[in-house]
């Protein structure tokens, strides 16, 4: 079996994959947390060389942003080939962030990989499983499926989300990936979620009413449901959501809110990274980090 680790450094869970032979990275974070990065695997006692390969979810900047400085500790950068075209999608948007390091891949050192080969390449490591393309948050998106019932999705939206998704490529990503039964589903910015048999009893009645963050059902709690407090925070972050689509700056955005700089970097980068995320879908994200 394998063993799934969550590395705890940035906005982005980024997760350390052991199998019987070997050990993969699953997606990094943003550019500038490369420090992070290293201190998290020595909390966990594992040394950078020690890891064979990097996966990215997609070229999103919060999931690749410290990518080619991981590969250039000597850890294989592996793309598939639905991602070929997209390496570079981020490049614009840390060009005009001069605050952050940031090193292009070089794509010329990756290794580009098959679907139809992923499991033979992840059967090296002694991990039994492959990557699955699951575009929908974005076309390049892939998931790593592991045979004991374990999916790590990146992006892809959240079950609970799947309501509002309904007739898209996301929906046809879950139905793929639910026709596989897994037991545990581990995302880019929710929390893990964990499904048993009387879950998938009634698949969709739960779709229709929507399912959280622990597989359950639910659906989002109507205003009048909501503390004072609560109520506050998602009209803060529904405002910061109308000055970013206006253009405002971090800087901006804080002065005319008030809130928190590293909150407003939260909202902001979330807003700006998952296309049509709603108010509580960047709350129950910035959730789980504590924030």
């Amino acid at each position: 079996m394998s063993q799934v680790t969550e590395l705890r450094y940035s906005n982005t869970n980024t997760y350390l994959v052991r199998g019987e032979a070997g050990m993969l990275l699953f997606d990094t974070g943003w550019a500038g947390t490369y420090r992070q990065f290293t201190r998290a695997l020595g909390e966990i006692h594992v040394r950078a060389q020690e890891v064979d390969c990097l996966f990215v979810s997609h070229f999103h900047p919060d999931h690749m942003g410290i990518a080619q400085e991981i590969a250039d500790l000597g850890i294989s950068m592996v793309v598939m080939e639905q991602q070929k075209g997209y390496i570079h999608s981020a490049d614009h948007i840390f060009a005009r962030d001069k605050s952050v390091p940031f090193v292009p891949v070089r794509e010329e050192e990756a290794t580009l990989l098959s679907l139809g080969d992923s499991r033979e390449y992840l059967a090296r490591l002694g991990i039994k499983g492959e990557i699955l393309y699951t575009p929908g948050h974005s076309d390049d998106s892939i998931s790593l499926w592991l045979d004991e019932g374990i999916a790590l999705v990146g992006d892809l939206n959240p079950l609970y989300e799947l309501p509002l998704h309904q007739g898209t490529q996301i929906e046809k990503s879950w139905e793929m990936l639910l026709a596989r039964r897994p037991r545990k589903i581990y995302y880019g910015h929710a929390r893990t979620a964990v499904l048993d048999d009387l879950q998938y009893s009634g698949l969709a009645d739960r779709i229709e009413g929507g399912l959280d963050g622990s597989g359950k059902m639910s659906s989002e709690k109507p205003s009048s449901g909501r503390t004072e407090n609560q109520r506050e925070i998602y009209s803060l972050v529904r405002k910061m959501m109308k000055y970013i689509d206006k253009g405002y700056s971090l800087e901006q955005i804080q002065r005319k809110t008030g809130a928190d700089n590293v909150f407003v970097e939260d909202v902001t980068r979330m807003y700006l990274t998952h296309r049509n995320v709603s108010v509580q879908g960047i709350l129950d994200r910035i959730e789980i980090k504590n924030k």
